[in-house]
């Protein structure tokens, strides 16, 4: 079969994915050897692709939009990933999901993630995918929904491990932009077979798998499992980002540690702070930032989704202002307006006199 290549020109002028102060991404630049290092070793490569960092937004449904991936890029996101997709949505109602895969060049690296149980279906949406040039396709393999896993999608292809195969030889043969996973550690605990399904990733072509410390059974109860990460890490050759509990810088470097896995990825972490990628806690992230942060993404909001900006926007909203213990008049007035400048209002006069934000709020402070 004849490969066309897929033009992606944004692939030799990557950002770097190199901590900034702000979230217009200015700041100090690396200098000297530090800097020829940075821009000559990737911290790992994505096909063909380097990638220059080692943190990674996760995919999130219903956070992980075109607004909000910028946010991270522009905090020091090396990679990151859309809300999922469903890949029937995409072959028969794509006016309905094309807000889903919209990005632009300043994201990228960005992998365009799908699910579903049918390999032709799944190939199909691939297809049309990567005619947006993205750095990579991700197959779900991870999402608990009991509504998408019980179909036999998102973790619930954990179970068919030869559908498995068939989806990514199918894939990874006829795409011209490579074919990732991110993946649970099984059903159950009587189904952890995340090794298996890692081997049969790689063995079909798969360039790179990300792993969730959980099984599906779990959701997000427990602890994530770190040392299953490194057995993946210690399983395949291709790049591993590990996932799960990262919270706190000090995370990122343990789970580096523990599992030895190429990148991180972040997901709810980054919901209450972005400012992860910067290697940076929310303790040390003054209110005047917050608010610049707040700012910008209120108003990448507005122009992406129109009206209907500021109310999509206050789920990202609570989780900044979180720290800063907003009373709760303040609370039931942002959670209320519609009006954006009156919205900034009320934001800024929660941040107003916090020389620091407090990073233990209390219980049901706007979580």
């Amino acid at each position: 079969m004849t490969r066309r290549t897929v033009s992606r020109p944004w692939a030799d002028a990557l950002t770097l994915g190199y901590p900034a102060t702000g979230p217009s991404g200015a700041g100090p630049e690396p200098q000297g050897a530090e800097a020829v290092s940075l821009k000559q070793v990737p911290s790992f490569w994505l096909g063909s692709t380097p990638v220059y960092g080692d943190l990674v937004l996760a995919p999130m449904d219903g956070y992980t939009d075109q607004p909000f991936r910028m946010v991270c890029r522009r905090l020091g996101a090396a990679l990151v990933y859309t809300e999922f997709i469903h890949a029937v949505a995409v072959v028969e109602r794509p006016e309905r999901v094309r807000h889903l895969w919209a990005f632009t060049p300043a994201e990228q690296p960005v992998v365009l993630q799908i699910y579903g149980s049918t390999p032709r279906m799944l190939l199909e949406a691939a297809l049309r995918l990567q005619e947006f040039g993205p750095a990579a396709i991700d197959i779900n393999m991870g999402c608990p929904d009991r509504r998408i896993a019980n179909r036999g999608a998102g973790a619930g292809l954990l179970r068919t491990p030869l559908k498995v195969a068939r989806i990514f030889r199918l894939l990874s043969r006829q795409l011209e932009v490579p074919v990732t996973a991110k993946i649970r550690l099984g059903w159950d605990d009587d189904c952890r077979n995340y090794r298996l399904i890692a081997r049969i990733v790689e063995e079909n072509g798969g360039a790179l798998l990300a792993v969730h410390g959980r099984t599906r059974e779990q959701g997000y109860k427990g602890r994530a499992d770190w040392d299953a990460i490194a057995e993946v890490v210690q399983t395949v050759r291709i790049p591993v980002l590990g996932n799960g509990d990262v919270r706190t810088v000090a995370d990122i470097e343990r789970m580096k540690a523990h599992t030895g896995c190429a990148g991180v990825m972040i997901g709810r972490g980054a919901l209450r702070n972005p400012w992860l990628f910067a290697r940076r806690d929310r303790v040390q992230v003054p209110p005047e930032e917050v608010a610049q942060v707040l700012r910008e993404h209120l108003e990448a909001n507005l122009r992406f989704y129109g009206p209907r900006g500021l109310v999509l926007f206050r789920k990202f909203a609570v989780q900044y202002l979180a720290p800063f213990r907003p009373d709760s008049t303040l609370r039931r007035q942002l959670l209320t307006t519609e009006a954006p400048q009156e919205f900034l209002r009320l934001a800024e006069k929660v941040l107003g006199g916090h020389k620091s934000p407090n990073p233990s709020p209390r219980p049901g402070a706007l979580v």
